[in-house]
């Protein structure tokens, strides 16, 4: 059994009152934030005299920020940063994030003052800190004997001028971290019945259904085509969790459909060395989907989420599925294999099938899936397709929106040519590689029926050196953020699911 943490160790409050020189002394880190815009105004804050230097000086930094210790007997530091307010979603969050690294081995309390915005402004850096706080706070897996946690554990939000909405940040920073966290567990540890009990425990906790297909279950399915990549495991665990929020009158109902391939050794077409060092991340878009459930949970949306996972390990055996094998998938499609690397389209491919039988009225999948989607677009953006083309609209405004910025590609019908198989229905891909992510949908778009709409979203962001917006580690866990902006701002999922236009 895997001990789970804290997903959330970050207290946050908020004051309307003025800040007192008193919530300076008490702090470890006090960092003022103010409109890089010129302004020369009265700082309404403590120390305003001292303030109003610092600012000129950090005017000067590259950085536009400047760092000082106050004159107390915690000698508590104090950061003066400029924000521009023209910064973009993901400009803000990188602002808010580098802000925040920039402070945080200073101590456990820090204290946020912001002057001379407006509300607007006010409320988006406000959240984009607080966000920003939320992940730097937070410890990912370490095996280390010298465990080094991070300090932060408490953030007040001073002079607030409209209450800021904690609980999504809670739900939202939960998630992402529950994301991360089983990303960057090691494969030894992360084994396929160690991540269901541990999904399992997720659910108890936030008061969740838990459902189980085994293998014995998904062969009743003839779900050959999960079976297919699970078949080579050394043992029996591989499965699809099924997690679900109920609430006691649904208005509609959701599907998060993820990617588990808990480790990917490319089985018998098998990587290069570099190709599958970090193949125990491979999971990442069922991470994605645990973790928006949860947070869908704590929000108590009105509509019924069901997360599917589809968990399983791709290794070389003496069982494992091989080259121009036959499998036939849980809706009677039969497959081509042509590569047995190309194993997430078909883990998704019965995921998705068996997912669509409860009829949801929506389908979003997500998955580290295609190189090709890296090549295209690096990683600082993801992939999106859909059987929606009208929605694509919504979906680069809702990677906008939330920072987690995403593009979408053509879903053509003329692309299939590249998957006619002379001897199955479908061919699992080609033998080039040409287009591989945009052919990978339309592998998918099988497996989906046209009445549904459906999003898949090709997780090429899932890592990026440095990190992302707001995330400092590399392992970004993307895809949360995009997707609760997606379902709060795009969908109106909040008053019932908004029809999207058939295709």
């Amino acid at each position: 059994m895997i001990d789970l943490p804290n997903f959330a160790p970050l207290r946050i409050a908020q004051k309307k009152v003025p800040a007192r020189l008193a919530d300076f002394n008490a702090a470890n880190h006090v960092l003022i934030v103010l409109p890089r815009s010129g302004r020369s105004t009265r700082v309404g804050t403590p120390l305003a005299a001292q303030v109003q230097r610092l600012r000129k000086q950090a005017a000067r930094q590259p950085s536009h920020s400047i760092t000082t210790r106050l004159d107390n007997t915690k000698s508590t530091t104090l950061t003066v940063a400029l924000i521009d307010i023209k910064l973009s979603p993901f400009e803000r969050l990188t602002w808010a994030r580098k802000t925040i690294q920039a402070m945080t081995p200073e101590g456990r309390k820090l204290v946020i003052s912001i002057e001379q915005l407006g509300a607007d402004d006010y409320r988006r850096a406000a959240e984009a800190l607080l966000i920003a706080a939320s992940a730097a706070a937070f410890a990912l897996p370490t095996f280390k004997t010298d465990k080094k946690r991070p300090n932060l554990r408490a953030v007040t939000v001073l002079q607030v001028q409209e209450e800021i909405d904690i609980a999504s940040i809670h739900a939202e920073s939960t998630a992402n971290n529950i994301a991360r966290w089983f990303a960057m567990m090691p494969p030894n540890e992360l084994t396929a019945l160690a991540y269901r009990n541990s999904a399992k425990q997720l659910a108890k906790q936030h008061a969740l259904e838990f459902e189980f297909f085994s293998e014995a279950r998904l062969k009743k399915l003839n779900a050959g085509a999960f079976l297919a990549v699970s078949q080579g495991n050394a043992d029996r665990n591989a499965g699809i969790v099924r997690i679900s929020h109920i609430p006691s009158k649904p208005t509609g109902k959701l599907a998060l459909v993820g990617k588990g391939v808990l480790f990917d050794t490319g089985g018998n077409n098998i990587k290069s060395f570099k190709g599958m060092l970090d193949m125990h991340m491979d999971m990442q878009g069922s991470a994605v989907a645990l973790g928006l459930i949860v947070a869908l949970a704590e929000l108590d949306v009105p509509y019924r989420v069901d997360a599917w996972l589809a968990i399983t390990e791709n290794r070389v055996s003496a069982t494992a599925y091989k080259s121009q094998d036959i499998v036939t998938s849980s809706n009677g499609t039969t497959i081509q294999i042509i590569h047995t690397d190309a194993e997430g389209r078909m883990v998704l491919a019965d995921a998705l099938s068996i997912a669509a039988k409860a009829q949801p009225n929506l389908i979003i999948d997500f998955a580290t899936l295609t190189g090709a989607c890296i090549t295209a677009l690096t990683t600082t953006h993801s992939g999106v397709f859909t059987n929606r083309p009208s929605a694509h609209a919504q979906l680069i405004e809702a990677g906008h929106s939330s920072g987690e910025r995403v593009w979408p590609f053509p879903m053509d019908s003329d692309f299939d040519a590249g998957l006619d198989s002379p001897v199955a229905d479908i061919k699992q891909c080609t033998e080039d590689g040409s287009g591989d992510h945009i052919l990978a949908a339309r592998f998918l778009s099988r497996f989906v029926p046209k009445t549904i709409p459906w999003v898949h979203v090709d997780l090429s962001a899932a890592q990026h050196k440095g990190g992302l917006a707001h995330i400092p580690t590399e392992c970004t866990g993307f895809g949360v953020r995009f997707t609760l902006n997606l379902l709060e701002q795009q969908f109106e999922l909040s008053n019932g699911f908004k029809d999207m236009n058939p295709p």
